[in-house]
């Protein structure tokens, strides 16, 4: 990787993840934050350190895709609530590479034709990632599978205690949390979930070689056995305070990649629908990369998860990770040809020294 000075980034909205970006933008040294896009009026015109709670940067926020485009930026962190493809579209098509943790890690070539082109028409690239779905799920297995051989199944699993998610109305409304089983079963939270989960099976069934055609989802809940105090309040006996998903690829009817979610209020006075408790295991809160083969290996990832409930509502570690995913990416993506390129296209990405011991 050669190191090139002073790529200009713009960063697409300040939630959690674009004011970690912005930090991750400014300490690294090929990087250079040349502004970003906010949602509401109020803080159009602001300076963008401020936004990520730093000291001013004499840079400042906008509000409209034009003004982004007139940045004339090397690479947008895209990462708004909901992704807008025409959005996308334009800045691709003004010549700015866009890294995104919101969508396109592995996309369908059918339904991306708009976007390629719009690649080729600005000579620029995109980039889908993150942590889960993203590095979790699919780049760390494939790098893991590379130590075994005759592989038979690939495992990339969640473990977290939710009461550490700052967002109550998405916990409460999306997630479904809180509410009775029936309504977080009618939750929309498998169906967004899905999109990514799946694309991260389909992209380790590609490159790993398995016969698989068909993705399964399947959804657990429990529910609360006594009173649980959450960020969302008290949720009462009966009500959905364990959430766990999965997503297989199936070959001859059994997984081959398997990519799952478990989110819990705590681990106590949980009980899922055969009335058994529900809680993390005796290796507690991680993510688990398992590949069984030869040799079967299994990788634990500690350290994403927020050391208390309290810790994660100030700065959520996992977070924080998947912005320095996009923001390790931005070099490699903006060196890359011109097109979609998924981590299957790109050379190993690296962070970078802390400023402090960089050379």
């Amino acid at each position: 990787m050669s190191h090139q000075s002073s790529l200009r980034v713009v960063q697409w909205a300040t939630g959690g993840v674009g004011r970690a970006a912005i930090q991750g933008v400014l300490a690294h040294p090929e990087l250079e934050l040349a502004g970003a896009w906010v949602h509401s009026p109020d803080k159009a015109g602001r300076d963008v350190g401020e936004l990520a709670g730093l000291e001013p940067v004499g840079v400042h926020a906008v509000t409209s895709l034009a003004e982004v485009v007139a940045l004339g930026a090397d690479c947008v962190v895209y990462a708004p609530l909901v992704p807008d493809e025409e959005e996308v579209a334009a800045l691709l098509r003004s010549g700015a590479n866009v890294v995104t943790p919101v969508g396109w890690i592995f996309p369908d070539p059918v339904r991306t034709a708009a976007l390629r082109e719009a690649c080729l028409e600005g000579g620029s690239t995109l980039h889908g990632t993150g942590i889960h779905p993203g590095g979790i799920t699919e780049r760390f297995p494939l790098m893991v599978s590379a130590v075994t051989g005759s592989v038979t199944h690939v495992r990339a699993e969640e473990f977290s205690d939710i009461r550490t998610y700052d967002a109550p109305d998405v916990v409460r409304h999306v997630m479904g949390f809180g509410g009775t089983v029936e309504e977080a079963e009618a939750s929309p939270m498998a169906r967004l979930l899905g999109g990514g989960f799946k694309a991260s099976v389909r992209m380790v069934v590609a490159e790993l070689g398995f016969r698989a055609e068909e993705v399964r989802t399947t959804a657990e809940n429990a529910v609360a056995t006594a009173p649980i105090d959450s960020p969302i309040g008290v949720i009462e006996p009966g009500l959905v305070a364990g959430r766990r998903f999965r997503w297989d690829a199936l070959v001859d009817g059994e997984p081959v990649v398997t990519a799952a979610v478990n989110w819990l209020m705590g681990e106590e006075d949980l009980a899922g629908s055969d009335g058994r408790p529900w809680g993390f295991g005796s290796d507690g809160e991680r993510f688990e990369i398992e590949v069984t083969g030869d040799p079967s290996v299994r990788m634990t990832l500690h350290g994403l998860q927020p050391e208390s409930v309290a810790a994660g509502l100030v700065r959520n570690p996992g977070v924080v990770s998947t912005a320095n995913h996009c923001v390790s990416a931005i070099p490699y993506v903006c060196a890359a040809e011109p097109g979609i390129r998924t981590y299957l296209d790109l050379p190993l990405i690296a962070g970078r020294a802390a400023p402090h011991l960089a050379r």
